[in-house]
């Protein structure tokens, strides 16, 4: 029985450019859980956002009791166990929760989707995320996006205006705009998006600072757009207190901890009356695969992190038309590309 686990730089087509920063690589950390001469395969994505890097990873992934995953089925006792090593990590916790999940589903022969009774066919259709730059570039990415029939804008700059205008030159898809806490007062949010009110956008994901849940429900009572909580919705405890400033949550695996925790978010939120999307970090086609496994359950997916990379080091979840196509294989059906 061993955790073994090694860091990849994936490195982006794009700058990736977001309100608050840009980045040209991301580095995650693909785990696999090897027992009864089985591999399954885990991923941490950490973003500096909630404290985590590479280093902070390797180091909770060093502290972790093999011997207490012996029967990797009881889940109910091991994740309970990993989440109590340390507060946060919830990228290096996914790592674990992930590679549990596939390598059951390979024990028992079954896709992780059929484990949970869940329907293939009912996957939504991926928005192509296009990152914060100058008009031109914009232009530039949606030529390259044509295939994608949802794109996801980023906006929360000073350029917001010009951006989106230079999306409408190019495309007359519908869109959905994600400010990254980038609109730093109600006003200035109500402003943005009244505007984007007459621009065909489908929903506002994350207006303000997660600090601000009052402005949020200010805001939520003055416009027509839904909103959607990300920054804001980091686990199943988050939601309850904000179906009042928000109409959905963004659940992301590597800010909830994984698989298991995610069930309950989407569960919880849909018994609220909350519409449930699936994001991701700049992820390979490990975790990217193992979230949209979940999709059949949720309203929306933003699953592109794998997309936005050259040298995703495996194979997994497909995109046609921007549907998400899972496969067909026992766990979470991922395979290292040779």
């Amino acid at each position: 029985m061993r955790l073994t686990f090694e860091r990849i730089d994936l490195y982006l087509r794009h700058t990736f450019r977001i309100a608050r920063g840009a980045e040209d690589l991301a580095p995650v950390i693909i785990t696999a859980f090897e027992h009864d001469g089985i591999k399954g395969y885990g991923e941490a994505c950490p973003s500096s956002h909630y404290g985590e890097t590479a280093e902070t990873v390797h180091d909770f992934l060093d502290q972790v009791d093999v011997n207490k995953l012996s029967d990797p089925f009881k889940l109910q006792d091991i994740l309970p166990y990993i989440d109590n090593i340390r507060p946060g990590n919830a990228a290096a916790k996914a790592a674990v929760d992930i590679a549990l999940h596939d390598w059951i589903g390979k024990k028992l022969g079954a896709p992780l989707f059929r484990l949970w009774g869940l329907d293939k066919s009912k996957t939504p259709v991926t928005s192509f995320t296009i990152g914060i730059d100058s008009p031109d570039v914009i232009v530039q990415k949606i030529g390259e996006a044509e295939e994608y029939p949802i794109l996801k804008i980023k906006l929360g700059s000073d350029d917001d205006k010009e951006i989106m205008a230079a999306v409408r030159k190019a495309t007359r898809k519908p869109v959905r705009v994600d400010a990254n806490e980038g609109w730093k007062s109600k006003e200035l949010a109500l402003e943005r998006i009244k505007w984007l009110e007459q621009e065909g956008v489908e929903f506002v994901e994350q207006p303000l600072p997660a600090s601000d849940l009052a402005g949020s429900a200010w805001l939520r009572e003055r416009v027509s757009l839904p909103l959607i909580a990300d920054e804001n919705c980091i686990r199943v405890h988050d939601i309850p207190k904000l179906a009042d400033a928000f109409d959905g949550i963004n659940i992301k695996l590597m800010k909830c901890g994984g698989l298991w925790e995610a069930m309950k978010m989407i569960h919880t939120a849909k018994a609220m009356g909350m519409k449930v999307m699936l994001g991701c970090m700049i992820e390979s086609s490990v975790a990217i695969t193992a979230a949209a496994h979940l999709s059949p359950l949720v309203d929306y997916a933003d699953l592109d992190g794998n997309l936005l990379v050259t040298n995703d080091p495996f194979e997994g979840v497909k995109v046609e038309k921007g549907k998400l196509i899972l496969p067909d294989a026992p766990g979470l059906g991922v395979n290292p590309r040779d």
